[in-house]
């Protein structure tokens, strides 16, 4: 019914819907504020009810599926920063945003680390920007190696990265889980044939305590990693640039 159709753009499930599929809708009048309001949560076209005969429906579909691939193509490459692979800023707060809307329909505590590190400017003074950039693939890889395939990691900056923990049974474990990240930070790395040490600051922001939107999560991770001294390997607080270490195998 048109009643019906008006409600769609608030529809809960169409964001999500459109956020991996090509959605082509149907409706008995298709105004063109009503249009533009579903193109706005991410449709691919809107038909009337009259127009929609097979062919005019076969078309809209695969040109639905054409402008949905090309979207996702565009999406991925501003969404992942190159010298890495991961998610960027943008992204991470675009999962986030998704995650939280889930939260609010189904309960459960959840975590944002922000890990800055330091140590990479020495490394690119020493060995070339390029060295610089394996170090923080390297890093990457630690990361992700620490964690649970539905936990999210993302470089949200040359020396900082953000880890979502999609899910945790209590707050302690975010904790826990920022401390193994730390240690296995600060084990030594071999870059370009030398060896080379990070040091690590972290900021936690758990979920709802400190905040019910992406953004508010962010920045209290964020300010958090900022405002503490990096600890080292031997666990000493320092700011400065960290001198190279005997390396462990990072290959």
């Amino acid at each position: 019914s048109d009643d019906d159709a008006q409600r769609l753009p608030q529809w809960a499930a169409l964001a999500h819907a459109t956020l991996d599929a090509a959605v082509v809708v149907v409706v008995p009048r298709a105004t063109p504020a009503l249009a533009q309001a579903l193109l706005e949560r991410g449709v691919q076209d809107v038909l009337a009810q009259a127009d929609a005969d097979a062919a005019a429906l076969g078309r809209a579909l695969r040109l639905g599926v054409a402008r949905k691939a090309l979207e996702r193509a565009a999406r991925k490459a501003y969404a992942i920063d190159l010298a890495t692979g991961l998610p960027n800023h943008a992204q991470l707060l675009e999962h986030m945003t998704h995650l939280l809307a889930l939260r609010e329909r189904e309960p459960a505590p959840m975590a944002l680390l922000v890990l800055r590190v330091e140590g990479l400017t020495a490394v690119a003074a020493q060995l070339g920007v390029e060295a610089a950039n394996v170090l923080r693939r390297k890093v990457a890889v630690r990361l992700r190696a620490g964690l649970r395939a539905s936990d999210v990691v993302a470089s949200i900056g040359s020396d900082a990265f953000a880890v979502l923990l999609a899910w945790i049974d209590e707050h302690a474990s975010s904790r826990r889980v920022a401390d193994k990240l730390v240690s296995a930070l600060q084990q030594p790395y071999a870059v370009a044939g030398s060896a080379a040490s990070l040091a690590v600051a972290v900021g936690l922001a758990d979920y709802p305590e400190h905040g019910r939107d992406a953004q508010a999560l962010l920045r209290r991770a964020v300010g958090q990693a900022s405002s503490v001294a990096s600890l080292g390997p031997d666990g000493q607080a320092r700011r400065a640039e960290l001198a190279p270490r005997p390396a462990a195998n990072d290959e």
